[in-house]
């Protein structure tokens, strides 16, 4: 049975938290994970066996081996699970809340532990009313404009008919924007103030040119 949260105080104070940059999680989105390293692998095998939460977030900087760690993640629950015959996971997170690092935790388990805040973010709990001021005619131009210098393709069907917040922060999390910008947009308050992030990083990186045409939005 699916998992419920209503209230901040209802999500666990102490989660395990998986570093990994370019790829943010948002609140109702679902990411699908590979998981292979030893230590991540313990750490579903104890999030399987618990409340199924983990909190993905950005690296930051600093040793390899150990990063610093952005201030804002967010956690998601473990709603698809597979394993491989060669012993890795094929996880689907689905996000729950945003959270803020009040401490990394010591700890003797092979993966990190934070105490997070969720507080702040309370009103992830809860999907949000259909924002009237939304200019998605705007927002699908802009969206053009990227798709297309980026030689990329999506459904645009589904994209003139979608609620805002499916539509908003599946691109979010899904087009190839840089750490810094993914992190932006993870920070955004609200979903108008991400869908006017989100706005103006498409129409920078169609005016600009961008990158390398990159293939798909993985």
């Amino acid at each position: 049975m699916p998992q419920s949260y209503v209230r901040a105080l209802d999500l666990p104070q102490v989660i395990p938290v998986f570093p990994l940059g370019g790829a943010i999680l948002l609140p109702r989105g679902q990411l699908p994970l590979n998981i292979f390293e030893p230590r991540y692998l313990n750490m579903i095998d104890d999030a399987m066996a618990g409340d199924r939460i983990i909190g993905l977030i950005q690296p930051r900087g600093g040793d390899p081996a150990l990063p610093g760690l952005s201030p804002v993640g967010c956690a998601g629950r473990i709603t698809s699970f597979a394993e491989t015959s060669d012993g890795r996971y094929l996880i689907t997170l689905s996000g729950v809340s945003r959270f803020r690092i009040a401490a990394e935790l010591p700890s003797k388990t092979p993966y990190r532990q934070v105490r997070a805040a969720f507080d702040a973010y309370e009103a992830d709990l809860a999907p949000p009313p259909e924002e009237p001021d939304f200019d998605r005619h705007g927002f699908l131009d802009a969206l053009r404009a990227y798709m297309t210098r980026r030689l990329l393709d999506i459904d645009w069907d589904t994209a003139e008919t979608a609620p805002m917040e499916a539509l908003v922060n599946s691109l979010a999390m899904a087009l190839p924007f840089e750490p810094a910008e993914k992190q932006a947009l993870l920070e955004a308050m609200g979903l108008m103030d991400r869908a006017e992030a989100l706005t103006a990083l498409l129409r920078i990186d169609a005016a600009d040119g961008g990158d390398d045409a990159a293939p798909s939005i993985q």
